[in-house]
């Protein structure tokens, strides 16, 4: 029997090694699976790649673990805001590597992991800083940047419901990134509000299947029942 649920958030996280690139949903607060972020600092992997749109807000979720020293690069596209304090102070002090990608790159590149893809090549970028001594071409009258699928060991997202098989569906905006990261990760790891019947989600509805998502993990608590 095929039963992909976690009973603790301690062991969603387990085996998340020293070193792993980790993929973590969200735009800002919204789809931060915050539940797992917390555990993942509890578990204490560390010199971790991090792969999300920020790097962080206030002093929670994605912020606490770079205040707690496990993040050694991260990969986003909008790493300063007003409440980044922790990544700022982090990257002032050269305690932590940023490569910046415009969000669209940010996307494409981890939707080419997914799809299998070898590289892509995007437009945006050309003729900046973000292509020096990357490969170009032009196509069609159009200079385009060689860009690198994104792939990931792990991913953390977060679903509003799923099912024992992994199959997952959102709420609203908070899907943002989860199901690309869920595509191209080797170890999917899903905080859910609640993990329901088989038969109970609607198939039309099923974004991401359950052949992407290898943990499920609930949490029920008034911050995930509000995101």
């Amino acid at each position: 029997m095929i039963d992909k649920t976690c009973t603790s958030l301690a062991a969603a996280v387990a085996g998340i090694h020293d070193g792993a690139t980790v993929m973590i949903g969200g735009f800002g607060t919204a789809g931060m699976p915050s539940a797992l972020i917390d555990a993942l600092i509890d578990q204490g992997a560390k010199d971790l790649t991090i792969v999300n749109n920020n790097a962080g807000n206030g002093d929670t979720g994605l912020a606490a673990l770079l205040k707690a020293r496990r993040v050694r690069r991260i990969i986003c596209s909008f790493p300063r805001q007003a409440d980044s304090y922790v990544f700022d102070a982090l990257y002032r002090a050269g305690e932590i590597e940023l490569e910046v990608v415009p969000q669209g790159n940010l996307a494409c590149r981890i939707e080419a992991a997914g799809a299998g893809l070898g590289a892509i090549y995007a437009p945006t970028g050309y003729g900046t800083l973000l292509a020096e001594g990357k490969e170009t071409r032009r196509i069609d009258g159009r200079d385009y940047v060689l860009e690198w699928p994104i792939r990931a060991d792990f991913a953390l997202i977060k679903a509003q419901h799923g099912d024992r098989w992994g199959n997952l569906v959102y709420r609203k905006s908070a899907r943002n990134f989860g199901p690309i990261m869920a595509r191209a990760a080797r170890c999917t790891i899903a905080q859910v509000e609640a993990v329901l019947e088989l038969g109970s989600l609607d198939p039309e509805c099923i974004v991401t299947p359950g052949i992407f998502v290898q943990r499920v993990v609930p949490v029920r608590d008034a911050v995930q029942a509000a995101a």
